[in-house]
């Protein structure tokens, strides 16, 4: 049963929403404010936070900010809720590493899906070392990469990006993150460099996994 925890200041929003979760099979937590999140995660692990943007005392943003700053949450799954319709809300978000958010007022079977939804975005990592998702396993040992069991040639660039990409899945980095995490600040090559190891990569894993999130970077989509 996946444990989901709910963080909003309204009574009767986290009534409505664990009433509903709770029907559909979900175990779920609720608390009233950021602070009191943080507080629950140091002693109980979730599979998903709900937390709404807009609280008094420490806004959704800044609570998530904090928990991703322990090490054994950095890859905590979030759904953002929010009142508003400002695009800049929703792409904060987003660039913040949530994997979604749904607009108020909230709709049952629309919170129900997307909640499955991010569920389902699961990489499972074996004690190996082996990375899997989809058809493709990555084993960071042997540095070699497999599509439907076919064993695939990477060069060393290109395994990294893979890498490094499907360590982060459903977050989108820019073209100079991705430059620097994978050639560093020392060497100088240009954004274009990026694009080149990209398009190898999809030759060889197909179109499916890695999006091109338009005026922003890449992504490794689960």
């Amino acid at each position: 049963m996946h444990k989901l925890l709910l963080v909003d200041d309204e009574p009767d929003v986290l009534e409505f929403l664990s009433f509903n979760l709770g029907s559909a099979g979900f175990e779920v937590y609720t608390v009233p404010n950021g602070l009191k999140a943080i507080e629950f995660l140091v002693a109980q692990t979730v599979d998903l936070i709900i937390m709404d943007v807009m609280m008094p005392g420490m806004d959704g943003f800044t609570a998530f900010k904090k928990i991703k700053e322990n090490p054994n949450l950095k890859n905590i799954k979030l759904l953002f809720l929010t009142a508003s319709d400002d695009d800049n809300i929703q792409i904060g978000a987003l660039d913040l590493g949530a994997d979604d958010f749904i607009s108020k007022p909230i709709r049952p079977k629309v919170l129900l899906s997307r909640v499955n939804a991010i569920l389902r975005r699961e990489i499972v990592q074996n004690s190996t070392g082996e990375i899997s998702f989809g058809d493709i396993k990555i084993n960071k040992e042997e540095h070699t990469v497999k599509l439907k069991n076919k064993s695939l040639d990477f060069v060393k660039k290109e395994f990294n990006l893979l890498l490094f990409l499907a360590l982060h899945p459903n977050k989108v980095f820019t073209r100079e993150e991705l430059l620097k995490e994978i050639w560093g600040e020392d060497i100088i090559v240009g954004s274009r460099t990026i694009d080149v190891h990209i398009r190898k990569i999809r030759e060889k894993l197909g179109e499916e996994y890695i999006k091109t999130i338009k005026g922003i970077g890449y992504k490794l989509e689960i």
